[in-house]
């Protein structure tokens, strides 16, 4: 077992933090808002042992690993290297570990300053939302060294259903970027055919049943087509937050000339969600624009 630091409890963090806990580690958490840590530290701390720090430094202090799950680059930037940032807590020969989903730049700018001060660093963005963060299914694809992930990997396994080392620094990063590429054209697919066999008159329950055992099958459609119909969208990660994650990936495709046109007309689809009031609804919301009239 592991002594560990989580920094970062919001939707993802605290159900991570918490099966780190239970799988018998050592773990002292940090919040921005200390009633979250509070209440974390009452869920945890009696059975498992979990404590609390007052800064990210002094939650890193004698941590073999320090993993944190933020906002966005400037809170990553906040938690690491900002005042009372992890990286002053931290010892040589420990690790950082990066879930939050920020750009491949930042992650290599991190990983020069942990070498700097002799830790490694492992870009690790997940995938699978608040569920396969509270199940402990997430997928984790990572970046950085390859002795850094294999200290790692093993932590991670309480809340991961498969993890991988992707490549060298800000390779997770760009994988993430592939993946809610995917998601938003998936997701714009399945709004406008659920809207279309609606308008159709048809059984949308009975044509769900039937395509989804072919070529169209997707998790999106297994798992939302229902909420999506009845304009229920309150089932994980956030349109603020998608946002934010494709703003990364458009600004990645505009360094290394990927075309993303697709992307680009999503983002522009959420931004019409978000004028709409949706700024909190999940992903599955883009269907509400079709409607709006």
């Amino acid at each position: 077992m592991a002594k560990v630091a989580f920094i970062g409890l919001g939707v993802m963090g605290f159900p991570m933090a918490g099966h780190l806990a239970e799988a018998g580690h050592e773990v002292t958490v940090w919040n921005r808002t200390t009633a979250k840590a509070k209440k974390w530290r009452e869920a945890y701390k009696a059975s498992h042992g979990g404590s609390g720090a007052w800064t990210p430094a002094k939650a890193a202090e004698g941590a073999e690993i320090v993993f944190a799950c933020v906002g966005n680059d400037d809170d990553v930037r906040s938690v690491t290297v900002g005042p009372d940032g992890a990286f002053h807590g931290m010892a040589p020969g420990t690790v950082f570990v990066d879930h939050t989903t920020a750009s491949a730049d930042l992650a290599r700018e991190l990983a020069t300053e942990a070498q700097s001060r002799g830790f490694g660093f492992v870009d690790a963005p997940v995938s699978g939302g608040q569920a396969g963060a509270e199940n402990g299914q997430l997928t984790i694809m990572c970046g950085g060294d390859e002795a850094d992930y294999a200290t790692a990997e093993p932590v991670m396994a309480a809340y991961a259903k498969q993890a991988r080392l992707m490549g060298p620094t800000g390779s997770g990063q760009l994988t993430k970027m592939v993946n809610q590429i995917c998601i938003g054209g998936l997701l714009q697919g399945l709004s406008e055919a659920i809207n279309f066999a609606q308008k159709a008159e048809l059984d949308v329950a009975a044509v769900i049943d039937v395509i989804s055992k072919g070529a169209a099958q997707s998790w999106q459609m297994e798992n939302r087509w229902e909420t999506m119909s009845k304009g229920e969208y309150d089932f994980g990660f956030a349109v603020d937050w998608m946002r934010k994650d494709l703003a990364i990936c458009l600004a990645e495709a505009e360094r290394n000339g990927a075309s993303l046109p697709v992307t680009r007309l999503v983002d522009g689809y959420y931004a019409e969600v978000q004028d709409m009031g949706g700024n909190r609804w999940d992903t599955s919301s883009l269907i509400a624009r079709l409607r709006k009239d």
